[in-house]
C-alpha cells in the first residue's frame, strides 16, 4: 500500500532543502563580491607604494595622503571600466580644485594601457600597476579582485568606501559630500 501523501510530503520536503540550499549558495556568491574590511587603513601598505605612469615617470602614493583621494582599479579589457572612465573624468575636472584627487590604476599590460590613452587621454594621474594591482585591490577589500573596483578614501588615508562594479554619479556626489 502506497500513501500519495508521504511521496507528496518527501517531494516537498526536498524542494524545500533544495530551495534552501540555493538561497544560501546565491548569498555566499554575493557576499564573495561585496568588499570587505581593511585593516588600519590609515597606515594601509597603499601609501607605500610607486608605480610607473604611461609616460614614464613615478607616480608615488603616498604624495596623495593629506587630500581625498579616489582610487580606482580598471583594465583596457572590462567594459564597465571604459564606461565609466569619462563620468570619473568630469568628477576630477570639477571637483579637483576643491583638493579632489583621482588616480586610476591600471590592470592592464603598459603597451596596451599607452595606446587606450591616446585615444582617450585622462587628466587624472594613471599607474601601470599590472597583475600585481590585483593583489593591492585585494588588500584594500576586493576579495573577488573583479574590476572595476574603487576605494574612497578620506583625507586622514582613512577609507570612507569600497565599491565594487561601475560607479554611479551618485557615488561620486555621495563621497564628496562625506569628504567636504
Amino acid at each position: 500500500m502506497n500513501n500519495p501523501s508521504s511521496g507528496a510530503s518527501r517531494r516537498n520536503l526536498v524542494l524545500g532543502v533544495g530551495a534552501a540550499a540555493a538561497v544560501a549558495g546565491v548569498g555566499m556568491a554575493l557576499r564573495r563580491f561585496e568588499p570587505q574590511a581593511v585593516a588600519k587603513a590609515e597606515s594601509h601598505p597603499v601609501w607605500d607604494q610607486q608605480f610607473e605612469t604611461p609616460a614614464g615617470t613615478g607616480l608615488t602614493m603616498g604624495s596623495f595622503k593629506g587630500k581625498p583621494l579616489l582610487l580606482n582599479f580598471w583594465a583596457t579589457w572590462c567594459p564597465p571600466c571604459i564606461e565609466e572612465l569619462p563620468m570619473i573624468q568630469a568628477f576630477w575636472r570639477e571637483n579637483a580644485a576643491n583638493g579632489h584627487q583621482v588616480v586610476a590604476l591600471a590592470i592592464d599590460q603598459p603597451s596596451v594601457v599607452r595606446r587606450f590613452l591616446e585615444r582617450q587621454p585622462l587628466g587624472f594621474p594613471v599607474g601601470l600597476a599590472g597583475l600585481e594591482g590585483t593583489n593591492l585591490a585585494k588588500s584594500l577589500g576586493n576579495a573577488a579582485g573583479g574590476l572595476p573596483f574603487t576605494v574612497f578614501f578620506k583625507a586622514d588615508g582613512s577609507i570612507w568606501r569600497q565599491k565594487m562594479g561601475q560607479l554611479t554619479l551618485d557615488d561620486l556626489l555621495q563621497w564628496r559630500t562625506a569628504t567636504a
